[in-house]
């Protein structure tokens, strides 16, 4: 399938490593130039490099994206570098999923605030594009009670309910919006590994309430969120895509 990708500008928050990296590693496959940015300069440089080999523009640089002027900052040299901007995957999570007052600061200044304000800095460059969308990364912690932290799961949802409104109020200027929220992901240098390697009783916790007996990988959930960034998901907005191998259990209505 030809998903129209070909030609677009996509920026990919958090591109250097796991879903993020994936994300951009297949946008840019599908011929879309991409722009990444992550905390560490090397991880990023070498993301970037990655791109281009492939044939497309690729930009990108070490932000902070609790910072906002650096993450606007990024957004607009990422447009003057790509040529415009079509896309937008804001993927950043401070993972803060502890049950103290730090996790709520964190997970309110990264997994939320760098959503809206990548969001409102890229809406000029979005209304311009013939093709614009928006995916917000949440997680299935947003959709069930788990033994993640409570500001953790309640950011997630409000990521949800936030890509929900949006899609409804950007509809009318044809930008859509959707939502992706990921079961365990498992990749070298992530969460999970260091959970296993340090929490062994966790991880296997984690694995057993999995029906697969598995976790995800993030080409798995990558590729839902490459799709309905794409003109071929036109139709789409509004939505929460869960990948999860069935870990959660509620009924999505």
């Amino acid at each position: 399938m030809d998903l129209g990708l070909k030609g677009l500008n996509a920026l990919v928050t958090g591109g250097s490593k796991g879903i993020g990296r994936r994300c951009a590693d297949i946008f840019a496959d599908e011929g879309a130039n991409v722009s990444v940015c992550a905390r560490n300069a090397g991880e990023v440089t070498d993301a970037v490099a990655g791109l281009t080999a492939k044939g497309v523009k690729g930009f990108g640089q070490a932000v902070d994206v609790s910072d906002k002027a650096a993450l606007e900052a990024w957004v607009a040299a990422s447009a003057q570098a790509l040529g415009g901007l079509d896309i937008l995957v804001a993927n950043v999570s401070a993972l803060a999923v502890e049950n103290d007052e730090e996790a709520w600061r964190r997970g309110f200044e990264v997994d939320m605030l760098h959503t809206v304000r990548a969001v409102t800095a890229a809406m000029p460059y979005l209304e311009k594009s013939k093709a614009p969308a928006i995916v917000i990364i949440s997680s299935v912690s947003g959709r069930e009670v788990d033994f993640t932290g409570p500001a953790y799961g309640a950011f997630k949802a409000a990521l949800v309910h936030y890509a929900q409104r949006l899609a409804y109020e950007l509809a009318p200027k044809m930008i859509r919006v959707n939502a992706v929220s990921p079961g365990n992901t498992y990749f070298d240098g992530g969460i999970w590994q260091h959970i296993e390697r340090n929490i062994p009783d966790l991880f296997k916790q984690a694995l057993s309430l999995n029906p697969t007996g598995r976790m995800a990988t993030p080409e798995e959930i990558a590729r839902g969120v490459v799709f309905l960034a794409s003109p071929a998901s036109s139709f789409t907005t509004g939505t929460n895509l869960v990948i999860d191998g069935a870990l959660t259990k509620g009924v999505q209505l």
